[in-house]
């Protein structure tokens, strides 16, 4: 079963991608400049510090 939602989400994504000629970096960069002049404020977070997972010697 098809859910029209994310079918509608899925066509407008693809429409956007196209005029860049699918390019993740002028995608990326088309969303930053909108934020940049959408008037709301944005939030910076700050970096969370990486946090190395223990090592388990039996797994492989």
């Amino acid at each position: 079963m098809k859910d029209p939602i994310v079918e509608e989400i899925r066509r407008i994504r693809d429409e956007h991608a196209k005029k860049f000629n699918y390019d993740l970096r002028a995608i990326c960069e088309d969303f930053k400049q909108h934020q940049r002049h959408c008037g709301h404020p944005l939030v910076r977070l700050k970096s969370k510090p990486v946090v190395k997972a223990p090592h388990h010697p039996d797994a492989s």
